[in-house]
């Protein structure tokens, strides 16, 4: 694990720049490791220093470590068969223990602070350089950024990295003070997005640069979570220890009215960004950087430089994009037979860099909540099919094998294409046949009569069985009829931020008691997404045409007054999966309640019988803890170390 003590705040950035692609204005800045004041007052140095900030999200967003800390635990993901400390910690479920060296959210803390130092530099010296506020407001946005995700994740944190308060730091510093949550919104967070608002263009610098529009969302988003933090009807603790009061004299309603108008805002002016005309669209990779995505961390199958890593092989480290590695499990031990008899049985479905496949690690899984409750109408709703994989098909000839025919369940023949499992939506009338351990299958999987694919229902998945994450699945150009390079890392860019959010957090600030506007209320702006879920012009796991418009289904089916549960539900039918969930439950205390029990089979290949299994998630876990490589670095006594700690750790 790699440390990082106060000591490196000095002067630090990151080393890697970021690859804007398909466009001729890209980020295109010679690799620096250290930066001093005079580099910052150049127009060369304060665009090198805002390359380094679009890189740095490269070492957080599809960092896999970091992405199990936003999910496990939550009532999106437990921990599979293959899993270590570093996800059984996070579950809660008494499997494992979260601690100052378990907890991955050390990624976040190891990787903000630098790019926050690299931002104070270019802030406070840029303007001597002749460089135009509205690149130095990218330059805000990232600092409020990362403070933003700080505060939530930790609670206070410091302001001041040795040199003062949001100031360049070159001097080492092993000893630190952290601020309080209210000190962290209103001294940075709030007044570095609201300048970013002001001078950020409509349009961005470069391919995926910052915009107003991402402005507004996080400025909303900061605002929302902000209010919630006021009002506390939870009674969850925070630190270090203050009162719920707001230094500006605004009370939380004031708040929730802000961050409803400034969505609403955006809503009303987003831009060049619009939403994607179907949910499938959204996240097929042939349809990357689309206009619906505000921010991502980006990676290119055309240039390792560009990319961050290799394309042939992953390092199962940052700045790989390695998350969705994290959900798949191990679908190449499924066998199919050479022979009618059963006999000579061989890989039907091979590891292949493709969407809805890629490389398996089997350290997360969806609970059997998650197909029973959270996306019950899989009919309707298209969010269910775009975004697992529920249908496993043969590709054995581009492995190298030469049988045209393979035999499957029930010994039925299947040929190249053709489905060899399926995680089927819903309990079958006819009972599933399935085996004592392993079976023909080699995974465990049943049979129903005159089906020569395997079948599991929702009941039936386990922590070694279950369906794959499309959403993140790789996809590449480069694969020439083959298997192409599935043990790289991921070439495609991790989303970060969406213009769909604004809709929730419109509604969400609505159900909070902002006064809406005509046409926008919670129900209206919810359905604006529910309707854009119900219409479908690709069947992802029948692998075919699908052009059906079920959206009057969908929002007449939305209640007439909504509440934050509703709210947290749809959330999770958009965002399943993406790193959304354990900030959404923190933010308005839902975790402890939503997330405190789950079902789900055992480890074992043919474990069908699902089991229940509590949580004990306590008040001090809405906070993670301060990482212990940050404590031991500094020189500081053991009762101070133990101050800056959060309590409960």
């Amino acid at each position: 694990m790699n440390k990082l003590s106060f000591k490196y705040w000095a002067g630090l950035a990151l080393s890697t720049v970021l690859a804007m692609n398909s466009c001729s204005d890209i980020l295109d800045e010679q690799p620096r490791g250290i930066y001093e004041p005079g580099f910052f007052q150049t127009e060369k140095g304060v665009y090198a220093g805002l390359a380094s900030m679009y890189a740095h999200l490269r070492y957080i967003y599809g960092q896999a470590y970091y992405y199990n800390a936003c999910l496990t635990g939550t009532d999106e993901v437990t921990y599979a068969q293959s899993a270590d400390g570093n996800f059984k910690d996070a579950d809660l479920s008494g499997v494992g223990t979260l601690t100052s060296t378990s907890c991955r959210a050390d990624v976040l803390w190891n990787t903000a602070f630098p790019n926050i130092n690299t931002a104070n530099g270019v802030i406070q010296y840029a303007l001597e350089g002749g460089v135009p506020e509205s690149a130095i407001s990218e330059a805000r946005f990232f600092r409020a950024f990362d403070y933003f995700q700080l505060v939530q994740t930790f609670g206070g944190v410091p302001l001041d990295l040795g040199a003062g308060e949001l100031m360049f730091n070159t001097n080492p510093a092993r000893f630190s003070t952290r601020n309080t949550v209210p000190e962290v919104y209103t001294i940075a967070i709030f007044p570095d997005l609201k300048t970013a608002v002001n001078n950020l263009p409509a349009n961005p610098r470069v391919t995926g640069g910052a915009t107003k529009t991402l402005a507004r969302l996080f400025l909303a988003k900061a605002y929302l979570t902000y209010a919630w933090w006021l009002e506390n009807k939870g009674n969850i603790p925070t630190y270090p220890e203050c009162s719920r009061t707001d230094p500006d004299g605004h009370d939380a309603q004031w708040y929730f009215q802000q961050a409803y108008d400034i969505a609403v805002a955006a809503i009303n002016e987003p831009g060049p960004f619009i939403l994607q005309q179907t949910f499938y669209d959204v996240h097929l990779g042939a349809n990357d950087r689309n206009k619906e995505i505000l921010l991502y961390a980006d990676h290119t199958e055309t240039s390792e430089y560009y990319n961050g890593g290799s394309l042939t092989y992953g390092s199962g480290g940052a700045p790989d994009n390695f998350a969705g590695w994290m959900t798949t499990w191990n679908y190449t031990d499924i066998r199919s037979s050479q022979n009618a008899d059963g006999t000579e049985t061989l890989s039907s479905v091979q590891r292949e860099a493709e969407q809805h496949l890629g490389r398996p690690w089997t350290r997360m899984c969806p609970t059997i909540n998650v197909v029973t409750q959270t996306f019950a109408d899989k009919t309707n709703d298209s969010r269910y099919d775009a975004t697992f994989v529920t249908v496993y098909r043969g590709n054995w000839p581009k492995g190298g094998a030469t049988a045209t025919v393979l035999y499957n369940a029930n010994n039925m023949p299947v040929q190249p294409g053709d489905a060899i499992l399926t995680f089927l939506d819903n309990e079958p009338d006819t009972p599933i046949q399935y085996p004592t351990g392993a079976g023909t299958s080699n995974i465990g999987a049943g049979t129903l009569p005159n089906r020569a694919d395997y079948v599991i229902s929702p009941q039936g998945i386990s922590r070694i069985v279950y369906p794959g994450l499309w959403k993140l699945g790789p996809f590449r150009t480069d694969n020439n009829g083959g298997l192409g390079q599935p043990n790289a890392g991921s070439t495609r860019p991790f989303n970060i931020a969406k213009l769909s959010e604004l809709y929730f957090v419109a509604a969400e600030a609505a159900v909070k008691g902002a006064t809406t506007q005509a046409g926008k209320s919670a129900r209206e702006l919810i359905n604006v997404i529910r309707a854009r879920a119900g219409k479908w012009r690709w069947d992802n796991n029948a692998n075919k045409e699908k052009i059906e418009d079920h959206s009057e289904n969908m929002t007449a089916a939305t209640p007439t007054t909504i509440d934050i549960d509703y709210i947290l539900a749809e959330l999770s039918r958009e965002y399943y999966g993406e790193g959304y969930r354990w900030f959404d439950l923190v933010r308005t205390q839902k975790w402890a309640s939503t997330a405190a029990s789950y079902q789900i089979c055992g480890t074992a290949k043919g474990d069908h019988t699902p089991q229940t299994v509590n949580r004990n998630i306590q008040p001090f876990h809405y906070l993670r803890p301060i990482p212990q490589g940050q404590l031991d670095g500094m020189e500081m006594t053991e009762d101070q170390k133990a101050t800056f700690q959060n309590p409960g750790y």
